[in-house]
């Protein structure tokens, strides 16, 4: 019961939350670009099946792999790529939830 709670208010909560208190001025903008970072989720396509529920995401979708996460957290450094980085990391971290959770 609490698995999907957490793991969806760590996907739309937390960049509210940062968005509300980092980004004043632009708090919808900010929102929004950070919640794209869902986005990622189409590699579950490539899987079969395409959706498991007991499954942990974390290095078994391309685009959840070591390597992809690593390239996430450099987008962070970048002022310009922050909050695509931001997005992406944050997305990763409700995922490993379910990691956790299992």
């Amino acid at each position: 019961m609490i698995r999907p709670f957490l793991h969806y208010g760590i996907h739309f909560g937390l960049p509210l939350i940062i968005a509300l208190l980092f980004f004043k001025g632009t708090w919808k903008k900010a929102y929004i670009i950070m919640v794209l970072g869902m986005l990622i989720d189409l590699d579950h396509l490539l899987a079969s099946p395409i959706f498991s529920a007991n499954r942990c995401s974390i290095n078994f979708h391309p685009l959840h792999s070591y390597y992809a996460i690593a390239v996430y957290v450099a987008l962070l450094i970048p002022k310009k790529t922050r909050l695509v980085g931001l997005g992406l990391v944050i997305h990763i971290l409700a995922d490993t939830t379910d990691c956790w959770l299992m």
